[in-house]
């Protein structure tokens, strides 16, 4: 155990400025040998980086990739960070400042984003929150930023009283940890480590006392303070990753290197400078530690508190008036009013955060509150928080962004996406319009959705086809070049050397996060598809058919189904197309799908799209099989998939014919069914003979003609949506639905109105164009134009609504002809007969 002078141990916390100015002042004072900071010790090598200069914040961001795994994690810095103030004082007086915690991507930051979150177990968070709790209660403040407020960020300009407040960090940090708690095992992890830097930084000073400073989060003071004379003297190794995944061995890192996971795949790690912003340095946009509005407390740092309040409200009132919010001179007046007399009552030697928001709230807002003050809790704001409150939250939180000095390294593959952009001609400013069948064009698309896999903020799709081979020719994109996308770029930057193989690493790590849940992972190939990734993962198949056998809705699994059976057609960029993984993938989620139809169940409004779309997409497997039934296979005509059409096509006329089923359901059975007359073989289809049109027309009008009417336009729903081509054209069909609705009621008409005009949406403009023709001229009117029936109205009453009208009138005249008052057409209001 070592004799050695202790080290000076400052407990601080992230992004205070008191503790900003206490520390700059303590390294300034003692002028020690070594200033160890917590921080990513696979850095040090690379600490000339952080003395350029750079634009405030900015971040170390941190990574570990593989095939298997990624973990990410940023140390922040600002101007008022303890961290930061402590790197430059320790510049000015010579001293070597070393980063001593553990890299982020070690195992105990397993859950963590933020370094600075100080995330504790369950047990000391609890001890926590009832000793600040109880310090809350005896001092009277609400919130734990009000009470660090009223604890320690009053102005403290003179050295005692810089004295005063380290006594009063180590009072509170000591109690907020008691000496007996070890802390989770990350945090015992973080601190063995940090232990370890100071026995070697004492060691290396040789004894003199005041030699070793050390700055860490407040949580971990006491610990360390213990910890580090049972250490060794020797220099720490900084972890890196090992083969094994997830551990570590004591090997040197460097600012990007590959290791290899259990599998034998390489793993990317390593750490960068990235600009960062207030916005998310910000606390109550979700930061877990360190201190909200990065803004306000900026301005404390350069002006002082009372420097920091007059220019908080100035950018408050500025921006309630930019929003036409109430913001008077006379409301301006009462809120220093109002300040000053909370800080006078509270005990403050000027009016402190809390005070000016609190003295805002009192004097502007003019309603009662449907949410609590947003400073007097952690995290977002919650909804139905009054807007002169959002306003003021977001000022004092500020719309910085840093930016990184020139020459500051960084990853490959923002030369990359550079070089790729310029090679395709795409300028990231303006309107971007595509033609997607140009070979050109098609390679300018692929790159702009692998940036878009990223994540990349300015890269926007206006417009385009949902299907990435859906044969639709236009897309329309919105490019620019926002601060964030310089920071967005770099951290990308951790999936990959080059654009496409981060796309493909980023992508696949999206998909192994669905979890076996069957949508999002045929949307990810459908992504894959438009971004050109070819030789996705054939790991990422097998979970495509895990999750077909487990996935219990037939809405959820149906479509999904179509796109994969699109991929194998046409999945020639993926190198999908006839995969014969991807086609026993498709067969046995063909035959769940019918299984999860069979049964009768209730379709809810909300599912009524995926729901057709579900009969859509098996309804072209069966077409497409039949198609390919007689023809010669080859490699442009792969053999068709092993399904068995007649068993789809029994289960839609089961469907069709159950009283039980939901209408939309059945209609749309019955219209797969229609849809498919005449294709293939009787036996093939699984009939004794082909359905003519008459058959058709009687089929669909008799379904329609048993149910009741407001569930008419429901089952007119499904059989559009898989036949219309069949229906819609056909005179017969024409007739059929004239008389079916001259046939309703007034009250049945009212009810079955929403439904049919919902059915009748499903036909393009064209063709509903050619229906009203045909409705004209069965009423003697084929002289007028179809827009007659077409237009849509003037937006005054909804057809819904005028049918309720004419229902009512229709009643009212009914009640006064019963007691025998009748009303001239055109008479006057009165006029009874």
């Amino acid at each position: 155990m070592s004799t050695a002078p202790s080290p000076n141990i400052l407990g601080i916390r992230h992004h205070s400025p008191a503790c900003a100015r206490l520390v700059a002042q303590r390294i300034r004072a003692l002028k020690p040998a070594y200033v160890l900071i917590e921080g990513p010790a696979d850095f040090n090598d690379r600490l000339d980086e952080l003395t350029l200069p750079h634009r405030l914040p900015v971040a170390i961001y941190s990574y570990l990739s593989s095939d298997d795994m990624h973990r990410s994690s940023w140390s922040p810095l600002a101007e008022h960070s303890p961290e930061w103030q402590a790197l430059q004082a320790a510049h000015e007086v010579g001293a070597q400042g070393r980063f001593i915690d553990l890299p982020a991507w070690h195992n105990a930051f397993s859950d963590t984003e933020n370094r600075y979150a100080d995330v504790a177990d369950a047990e000391h968070a609890r001890h926590a929150e009832a000793y600040e709790d109880a310090l809350t209660q005896a001092l009277s403040v609400q919130g734990r930023d009000a009470l660090w407020d009223h604890l320690f960020e009053e102005d403290h300009a003179s050295g005692q009283a810089l004295d005063e407040l380290a006594q009063k960090l180590a009072t509170y940090f000591n109690h907020l940890r008691p000496a007996d708690d070890p802390g989770s095992s990350g945090n015992q992890a973080r601190e063995q480590m940090m232990a370890r830097w100071i026995a070697w930084a004492v060691a290396q000073s040789g004894g003199a006392a005041g030699r070793v400073l050390v700055v860490c989060g407040g949580y971990h003071a006491p610990a360390l303070a213990r910890l580090w004379q049972a250490m060794p003297g020797d220099l720490p190794a900084t972890p890196q990753p090992s083969k094994s995944e997830g551990q570590t061995s004591e090997n040197a890192a460097n600012s990007e290197a590959l290791s290899a996971d259990q599998n034998g795949t390489e793993a990317r790690f390593g750490s960068y400078l990235v600009p960062y912003t207030f916005k998310r340095l910000d606390a109550f946009a979700g930061y877990a530690s360190g201190m909200p509005s990065p803004a306000y407390y900026q301005w404390v740092w350069e002006c002082g508190v009372d420097g920091a309040a007059a220019r908080a409200l100035e950018g408050v009132v500025r921006r309630l008036r930019e929003k036409k919010l109430p913001a008077s001179t006379a409301d301006l007046m009462a809120v220093h009013l109002r300040a000053q007399g909370l800080a006078r009552l509270r005990g403050h030697a000027q009016p402190l955060r809390s005070d000016w928001l609190d003295a805002l709230a009192g004097a502007l807002v003019k309603t009662a509150l449907d949410a609590p003050l947003p400073w007097t809790y952690r995290g977002p704001m919650r909804v139905g928080t009054d807007p002169v409150l959002v306003e003021a939250m977001d000022v004092l939180a500020g719309d910085v962004v840093g930016q990184l000095a020139p020459g500051t390294p960084q990853p490959p593959l923002v030369e990359s996406v550079r070089s790729e952009l310029a090679a395709l001609g795409i300028v990231l400013r303006g309107t971007l319009e595509l033609d997607l069948l140009r070979d050109a064009d098609r390679a300018k698309s692929q790159a702009l959705h692998r940036l878009r896999i990223l994540g990349l903020p300015g890269i926007t799709r206006q417009h385009g086809p949902k299907q990435a081979l859906s044969g639709e020719r236009a897309e329309v994109w919105q490019l620019s070049e926002p601060l964030e996308q310089q920071a967005a770029l770099i951290e990308a930057g951790a999936w990959g050397a080059t654009l496409i193989d981060a796309a493909r690493a980023k992508l696949e790590d999206r998909l192994r996060r669905a979890q076996g849940r069957i949508a999002p992972l045929a949307e990810g190939l459908n992504q894959a598809a438009w971004a050109g990734l070819a030789a996705l993962s054939r790991r990422l198949l097998g979970e495509l058919q895990s999750a077909m056998a487990n996935e219990p809705r037939f809405e959820a699994l149906a479509p999904a189904l179509g796109l994969l059976h699109t991929l194998l057609r046409h999945g020639q960029m993926l190198g999908m197309a006839d995969a014969p993984v991807l086609r026993v993938v498709i067969e046995a989620g063909f035959d769940r799908a019918l299984w999860l139809l069979e049964p009768p169940a209730a379709v809810a409004l909300a599912e009524f799209e995926p729901h057709l779309h579900g009969h859509m997409a098996l309804r072209q497997i069966v077409a497409d099989v039949l198609a390919g039934a007689d023809s010669t296979h080859s490699l442009d005509h792969p053999a068709p998939l092993r399904i068995e059409p007649a068993r789809a096509l029994a289960v839609w006329q089961r469907k069709a014919a159950d009283a039980t089923a939901a209408p939309v359901s059945r209609g749309a059975a019955l219209g797969a069914a229609l849809s498919l007359a005449g294709r293939g073989s009787a036996a093939e289809q699984g009939t004794s003979e082909g359905m003519d049109v008459a058959d058709a027309m009687h089929h669909a009008m008799h379904l329609l003609g048993t149910l009741p009417a407001p569930v008419l336009g429901d089952a007119l729903t499904g059989l559009l949506a898989l036949a219309r081509e069949a229906l819609s054209s056909e005179p017969a069909f024409a007739t059929g639905m004239d008389h079916m609705v001259q046939a309703l009621d007034h009250a049945d008409f009212v009810q079955a109105l929403p439904s049919l005009r919902a059915a009748f949406a499903w036909l393009p403009a064209q063709e509903r164009g050619a229906l009203a023709d045909q409705v004209l001229a069965l009423h003697d009117a084929a002289g007028l134009p179809r827009r007659v029936l077409t237009a849509p109205g003037d937006g005054t009453f909804s057809a819904e609504e005028v049918a309720q009208t004419q229902w009512a009138e229709q009643a009212a005249m009914e009640a006064l002809a019963a007691w025998g008052i009748g009303v001239e057409v055109g008479a006057g209001a009165g006029a009874d007969k």
